[in-house]
């Protein structure tokens, strides 16, 4: 959630974010009201309540019929404290509310603007001409070297899911292990994480779980499929004060599920629009003071994947409106997709600051003047993708030949016993 205090500060910035956004900037003078309410109300039950222990100490001392006549104004402010305390709980529930359901104050430099506001940064590499042949898609490649079996896939599990089987299923385990190694030697903690958690988790990342048609809920358990690691990795420290000193980096492999439940028409054929698929994902907290340096290296990150699968790609710098709740900024790197005759996200990255943290209560100690222990402060967070299911659309449709078959990047050969070509069944 954002910093009250600081939106009290300084609500113009806030203001021009939600506008940014194309968001409500009317919700930053409701919590400056509602702040305004709740200290008031505080401060109105401690009044009553130090009244109510001062009352209490001449009740013990009085006698007689001072006595009862005290007693009687202790029950009554008794009452009155009562209700002064439900009427803070409930300014400091309202204001609570309406801090959760605003997103995260924008980076300055983020484009204004919907989805397609978005600022490209750089265009790597070349999209690949086909001068002698028709490009084939990614699916019918697929079926041509026995990769991808979306028939079954749907008569199992419905629309949307699949099976990678033979050298599809040995691609996406390269893949995530290439990407994985790479985290490693990065500094990452490598992690298999949970891919169901609790409510608070899911919220506290940041997501809408009430509201939010992607996500997949267990009403019986009251459990959430995640749709990213990065969800368990950012639960994993929640409640803690940790050390930031050095950025903690943790890389997660997981399964990841998502409804898709605003994408009807859209991507229908192929792996590219799915409800289950694997992924490495990047998640490090840090200080908010190296948070955007930080951001700028799992960009490198990424962009160092893209180059050993040998794909052409750009980096967007997202829009203020097209950016998830949690999100400070965002950089995506889109792969071209030829038979698309267009760039499509294969990664993205997002620098959260202390959005997330201070939802889940993550912070780092402060050193006091004298070098002893000070107070606490929410770290900041940041996640990205390193690699993806989806990878694997740009990769059969860039390298194919003319007979359906495919070459493997170089890189990857080595998690493929070796393997050069993908041949034709």
């Amino acid at each position: 959630m954002i910093d009250v205090r600081d939106l009290c500060e300084n609500p113009e910035i806030y203001r021009a974010s939600q506008r940014a956004r194309g968001a409500e900037p009317s919700v930053v003078d409701s919590i400056i009201a509602a702040d305004s309410a709740r200290k008031s109300a505080i401060t109105s039950f401690e009044a009553l309540r130090a009244e109510q222990n001062a009352f209490g100490k001449k009740v013990a001392q009085a006698k007689g019929e001072e006595k009862q006549a005290l007693l009687a104004e202790v029950k009554e402010l008794s009452a009155a404290v009562k209700t002064a305390s439900a009427a803070a709980d409930a300014a400091s529930a309202e204001q609570d509310t309406l801090v959760r359901s605003m997103p995260n104050l924008i980076s300055e430099g983020v484009p204004e603007g919907g989805e397609d506001d978005y600022v490209v940064v750089k265009t790597v590499g070349t999209p690949r001409e086909f001068p002698d042949f028709k490009p084939k898609d990614h699916l019918e490649i697929g079926e041509l070297i026995g990769a991808i079996d979306m028939e079954r896939g749907a008569k199992v599990s419905g629309s949307r899911f699949y099976f990678l089987k033979g050298v599809g299923a040995r691609l996406e385990m390269a893949l995530l292990q290439m990407a994985m190694d790479q985290a490693i030697e990065a500094g990452f903690t490598p992690m298999i994480t949970p891919t169901l958690v609790l409510p608070e988790t899911m919220a506290g990342t940041g997501f809408d779980v009430e509201h939010d048609a992607e996500i997949y809920r267990l009403a019986e358990d009251d459990l959430y499929l995640v749709g990213t690691s990065e969800v368990a990795l950012a639960g994993y420290h929640g409640n803690e004060i940790i050390n930031v000193d050095a950025p903690v980096r943790y890389a997660g492999w997981s399964s990841c599920y998502r409804r898709e439940a605003g994408s009807h028409g859209k991507d229908t054929r192929g792996i590219i629009r799915v409800h289950q698929f694997n992924k490495v994902e990047m998640f490090v907290y840090t200080t908010v003071e190296k948070a955007a340096e930080e951001h700028q290296r799992l960009l490198a990150w990424e962009e160092e994947m893209l180059a050993k699968v040998e794909l052409p790609y750009r980096v967007i710098d997202t829009a203020a409106g097209d950016l998830g709740g949690s999100a400070s900024r965002k950089f995506d790197c889109e792969a071209w997709v030829p038979t698309q005759e267009n760039y499509r996200e294969l990664t993205s990255t997002s620098n959260c600051t202390t959005y997330q943290a201070r939802r889940l209560n993550i912070r780092e100690r402060l050193v006091a003047d004298d070098g002893g222990k000070g107070g606490t402060r929410a770290v900041a967070t940041l996640n990205g993708t390193l690699a993806t299911t989806r990878w694997i659309v740009a990769i059969l449709e860039h390298h194919q030949n003319a007979d359906g078959s495919v070459n493997v990047p170089v890189a990857l050969r080595k998690y493929l016993g070796g393997m050069e070509v993908f041949p034709v069944l």
